[in-house]
């Protein structure tokens, strides 16, 4: 499976945001469920003097391992919980 252009630019950034010590990790909350998160983001620096923060990715707050599925490299889609 190739990942889309999109992803691949946005993991870029933050690579070169970590690279640089401009990322930070801070509290927010979901607009759907209201749950308060941790949230990997990009400090991006503003003209005025102030910063921008730029939310890349959330944190997992349970077991990563039973929240999603990886890729298969030996068929064409993804190894399900019940096949691990």
């Amino acid at each position: 499976m190739a990942l889309n252009d999109h992803d691949r630019r946005n993991f870029d950034i933050l690579s070169a945001a970590f690279r640089n010590g401009d990322v930070a990790l801070m509290e927010c909350q979901r607009a759907d469920t209201q749950q308060r998160v941790a949230v990997i983001c990009a400090v991006n620096a503003e003209a005025d003097g102030g910063v921008g923060m730029v939310p890349f990715a959330q944190m997992f707050s349970e077991d990563p391992y039973s929240q999603v599925n990886p890729p298969d490299p030996e068929h064409d889609g993804f190894v399900t919980q019940n096949q691990s």
